[in-house]
């Protein structure tokens, strides 16, 4: 009887795993607005110079570097040429758009980031399949 009584006092009650759940919810309605709000920034400004988001990752990470060494000619040259693009236009102070307003971009388009995110798992997985060496 006193175990059952402790067990039914130690767990949190229904009130407070609603108030938990309901708080979380709207913290996760929350964060998605303001996603979708900086995305639509951040793909504005990155339409201006003609980048994809993938272009911004830092080359010298070791996922973005081991996924940039096993993407294909095609996505390094075309990264290398928006980049130089980017460079260019900035020094000029102008915007892609002056000179191809009909230009279709895809700022959000994902050429590397599966293979990124593939990479990096492993190397979770490879950690922990030897934490035990530690």
């Amino acid at each position: 009887c006193i175990l059952v009584f402790h067990i039914f006092t130690t767990l949190p009650s229904l009130s407070q795993r609603t108030d938990t759940m309901a708080l979380r919810l709207i913290t996760e309605k929350i964060t998605s607005v303001v996603a979708k709000q900086y995305q639509s920034v951040l793909g504005a400004q990155l339409a201006q110079t003609g980048l994809r988001y993938e272009d911004l990752l830092n080359e010298n990470e070791h996922e973005v570097e081991e996924a940039l060494s096993f993407a294909s000619k095609d996505a390094l040259t075309g990264r290398t040429r928006r980049l130089k693009r980017a460079i260019d236009l900035g020094y000029k102070r102008k915007n892609l758009q002056d000179y191809a307003p009909n230009m279709v971009l895809e700022p959000f388009k994902a050429e590397i980031y599966d293979d990124i995110i593939k990479i990096r798992e492993r190397d979770q997985e490879f950690a922990l399949l030897n934490a035990h060496r530690n």
